[in-house]
């Protein structure tokens, strides 16, 4: 590979002239700045990126950790990112969490070692001395999809709140009326807030969420499974599985079947999270989709706004329901009940 010193020989020129070339500096005639960039084309010269790093401060590179690659909601999510970090001049290094704090701290570690110019990450947990320690000391830093309560860090989410009130007038409107909900872990936001969401809009129908009817998921398919086991295994089971995240409504569809039950004959299932294999399911599957490739775009335009010092944008997007055949035939959407007292 051709060196900084072979490029400044094939232009009759001192190496301080090139690296000022190569760095845009004003001080070069426009003469010069021709014959050394002839050269740079002639003999495929790369600059180092490393020994560039070193004298600008700047890796021109981003980190990103989410919670689970497995999982095809962060497997698009990382892609976006990607795609729009290269669109904007910069590489990204992914970390896998896989649900894990420790996982998350230790790809934390390594890659602000690695010396990255910002940091994306979808916390697993309610806070990591690690990650806030990192962000009080003023790396640049964005949530995405999931944050830290009280953390003041832009936050890059989708807004399900509509979205999960629509599936539950959905579900009424065909006629169900207990409801059972597989919950993620309660140390992430989007594991709380799908609840509490779910909680109220039933309450809004006039529909009680017992405990019995609440299962404890943590993102995983085999936990959905288990989950859905124990809600077949009731005297009185649910009508209808809502799992808050499309893992865990796949784990909820293979316990139904073991059971030589029916979708939506024998019990309806619904998931928040699309993903394409819902499509291709049987019967295919209702879904809560969030804008996963805008998402990501959005996360890396707030974190590049940061890295160069522009005022960072946290950013809402609405969540959609998508209705399939997963929970009987399509009804239109009632109004909640109004109260009569």
């Amino acid at each position: 590979m051709a060196s900084i010193k072979d490029v400044a020989a094939e232009a009759g020129v001192s190496v301080a002239t090139v690296s000022r070339v190569l760095n845009d500096h004003p001080s070069v005639s426009a003469g010069t700045r021709t014959r050394v960039l002839a050269a740079v084309e002639a003999l495929g010269y790369r600059p180092n990126a490393v020994a560039r790093s070193l004298r600008t401060d700047q890796t021109h590179t981003l980190g990103l950790v989410i919670s689970d690659v497995l999982n095809p909601y962060f497997t698009e999510l990382a892609r976006s990112v990607e795609e729009e970090a290269r669109a904007l001049g910069y590489s990204v290094i992914i970390g896998n969490a896989n649900e894990r704090p420790d996982l998350q701290d230790h790809h934390v570690r390594n890659l602000l070692d690695r010396r990255i110019d910002g940091l994306l990450v979808s916390p697993t947990d309610g806070g990591s001395p690690l990650m806030l320690d990192a962000a009080r000391a003023g790396t640049p830093m964005v949530f995405v999809d999931r944050w830290i309560p009280g953390v003041d860090l832009p936050v890059v989410r989708s807004d399900g709140r509509v979205a999960i009130h629509d599936l539950v007038a959905h579900l009424y409107g065909l006629g169900h009326r207990r409801l059972a909900i597989i919950a993620g872990p309660a140390a992430t936001t989007t594991g709380r807030e799908r609840v509490e969401v779910f909680r109220q809009a039933m309450g809004e129908f006039g529909l009680p969420l017992p405990d019995a009817y609440i299962g404890q998921g943590d993102f995983q398919a085999e936990s959905g499974r288990r989950a859905t086991e124990r809600f077949l295994n009731l005297a009185e089971p649910p009508e209808v599985v809502f799992a808050t995240d499309n893992l865990m409504a796949l784990g909820a569809l293979d316990a139904v079947r073991a059971r030589g039950l029916r979708v939506p004959d024998d019990i309806a299932l619904a998931a928040f999270d699309d993903i394409p294999w819902f499509v291709h399911t049987d019967p295919p599957i209702t879904t809560i989709a969030q804008p996963t490739g805008e998402l990501g775009r959005a996360a890396v335009r707030a974190l590049v706004d940061l890295i160069e010092g522009r005022p960072p944008q946290s950013v809402t997007l609405p969540a959609r329901l998508v209705v399939r055949r997963s929970c009987g035939e399509a009804a239109s959407c009632p109004q909640a009940p109004r109260s009569t007292t």
